[in-house]
């Protein structure tokens, strides 16, 4: 009797483990027609299940749908910090500057798989030609691609946010000679503030006078000459291939289908 009495006290408190790890898992409670047969039962399966999970009993599994939630949360607090880390859960997002802003917006021009958190040289050039700082006098293209050399790191190939404002530091020194460093990076800022990459020309025709004689329908001879109309419209597949004729009529016969009119011509009632 007490053999029977301490096994049910032990099933009863795993029981009330598995049941707090695992609701949706069904254990038999003993009863008096419980068999010694189930009774191991239930106790091999709890030692399998803890076997499996040794600390179930310490810390609660969470459901896949929190652990997703917290991903979720985690990645948008990054996105909304800019180029920061930021941490998961943050309730104060770092506020985007104008130049943040247009660094993103160079940084992933041309490049489907770009982030925005760095930039390539192609990009840094075409930021200082698009905004206006290289002058050609001052600055010149050989200016902008040694700065960015000096400024980025010895394995890398981009740049971050914060090593695209210490480029424009040291260009805005040597823009601005006759002002103050402050002044001169608050100059150079302001020009880049709100900009956009620049497409010019991507949509402009090419006017060669070779192309438009080679486009224009009506110099066209031979069979060329037969796929267009007077007005330079493709005539399509009668254009390319002889289509044979298989109405009946004499080519030529200009009366097409005057007979079926004759026929076809409803009857007017005569009076009785």
């Amino acid at each position: 009797m007490n053999f029977d009495k301490e096994l049910e006290d032990y099933l009863t408190s795993t029981k009330r483990k598995l049941k707090s790890a695992y609701p949706n898992t069904a254990l038999k409670k003993p009863n008096s027609h419980t068999s010694m047969a189930d009774q191991k039962n239930n106790i091999d399966d709890f030692k399998v299940q803890t076997a499996k999970h040794p600390n179930m009993s310490s810390v609660p599994l969470r459901p896949h749908s929190e652990q997703s939630k917290d991903r979720l949360t985690k990645r948008l607090s990054t996105d909304s910090n800019g180029t920061s880390d930021g941490g998961a859960g943050s309730s104060t997002p770092v506020e985007v500057t104008a130049l943040e802003e247009s660094f993103r917006r160079f940084a992933i021009h041309g490049d489907t798989r770009a982030t925005g958190k760095d930039m390539h040289g192609k990009n840094w050039s075409k930021v200082c030609k698009d905004c206006g700082v290289i002058d050609g006098k001052n600055i010149t293209l050989t200016d902008v691609d040694i700065v960015f050399s000096k400024v980025k790191k010895k394995s890398c190939r981009t740049i971050t946010y914060d090593e695209f404002k210490v480029a424009l530091g040291e260009l805005a020194r040597k823009k601005y000679k006759e002002k103050t460093g402050e002044e001169a990076e608050a100059e150079v800022f302001q020009l880049i503030e709100g900009k956009t990459p620049v497409i010019a020309g991507v949509t402009r025709a090419v006017a060669s006078p070779t192309v438009s004689r080679l486009t224009d329908t009506t110099k066209f001879t031979g069979s060329h000459k037969a796929r267009f109309d007077d007005t330079g419209r493709g005539k399509g597949k009668a254009g390319r291939v002889d289509m044979v004729d298989t109405s009946g009529y004499v080519s030529g016969y200009k009366h097409r289908g005057s007979y079926e009119k004759k026929v076809n011509k409803p009857t007017v009632g005569k009076p009785m």
